[in-house]
């Protein structure tokens, strides 16, 4: 199995927004020390072409050059940096290349990614660009693929990504996650299945394989997976109660599924923000396994 990842963890950020970067450094030194047989890679940097496959140009240019108006940066949460640029770009060529090795392997994992509030001209949400968007528009001008679909499981709605394949029958767009959550102005997606705050295991699941089942309909030759950690009970920013078992039977489910219709996935890891980052990293972990017990074959636990 291939995961693939950027070696730039730490950018220089203010102390408010330092906590939920170390989520990457400690999955990465996670999944190279527990899953066996993994291969992890850096891959390039996304080059201005494939962003601009999906990216207003002037956006782009604006983003890179520094040039974004107080109002945008505010938007996106985090200050300019030339680090936040090279970060973006590379999270982005990390979906890129799970995307390209998921077509060749079956699955493949981004270790981080899920940048789904990146509008194609704006960023929002701690997002720049919008990775799966990117990969998917790269895959099919390579004529990779025709169809894809994104199952976006982040507890918040995956309003970039809604829009920007609005009216796009190609791209089929599925997100559950929670009713009254950032954000609050939610773009309509293909399939959107809202829950109220406190919804646990039972009612998330059920609700999950309903919307799964309906989004494999529209049989795609790809499926990107954003497997947030966020529904989670201990979540600070999630307000949905789910165990990390029921996540992992979430994961199971998916993986199951795809393998079963020996379709392609990419995982990419989106939200996390539990109070202990080990417990975001637990959550994500649980899913890269899933996904290789998926791809050797082997059952996942129910």
């Amino acid at each position: 199995m291939k995961l693939f990842y950027t070696d730039i963890f730490e950018l220089p950020l203010p102390a408010e927004h330092r906590f939920p970067m170390l989520k990457y450094r400690r999955l990465r030194e996670r999944a190279e020390a527990e899953l066996e047989g993994a291969q992890l890679l850096v891959p390039p940097a996304a080059t201005d072409d494939a962003l601009r496959l999906v990216h207003d140009g002037e956006y782009v240019k604006r983003v890179c050059e520094g040039t974004l108006s107080a109002l945008e940066v505010r938007r996106i949460g985090f200050p300019w940096s030339e680090g936040l640029v090279e970060r973006s770009r590379r999270s982005v060529g990390a979906t890129i290349a799970a995307a390209r090795a998921a077509l060749e392997d079956r699955g493949a994992a981004n270790l981080a990614g899920g940048t789904h509030h990146a509008f194609a001209d704006s960023g929002q949400g701690y997002c720049v660009f919008n990775d799966a968007a990117v990969a998917i528009r790269v895959m099919q001008s390579e004529a990779q693929i025709r169809r894809a679909v994104v199952v976006d499981a982040d507890v918040h709605q995956g309003n970039g990504t809604a829009a920007i394949f609005e009216d796009d029958p190609s791209v089929f767009t599925y997100s559950i996650h929670g009713d009254r959550n950032y954000p609050f102005r939610k773009q309509a997606s293909d399939l959107d299945i809202a829950l109220p705050d406190g919804t646990g295991d039972e009612e998330y699941l059920s609700a999950f394989s309903t919307g799964l089942a309906k989004a494999l309909a529209s049989r795609p030759d790809l499926l990107i997976f954003l497997a947030g950690a966020d529904p989670f009970e201990g979540d600070r920013l999630g307000r949905l109660a789910l165990s990390k078992a029921a996540l992992s039977e979430r994961d199971r489910r998916l993986f199951e599924a795809c393998r079963e219709r020996r379709l392609p996935v990419t995982a990419v890891m989106a939200g996390g923000y539990a109070s202990d980052v080990e417990d975001i990293v637990d959550i994500h972990l649980e899913t890269l396994r899933q996904l290789q017990r998926a791809l050797q074959g082997a059952p996942g636990h129910a």
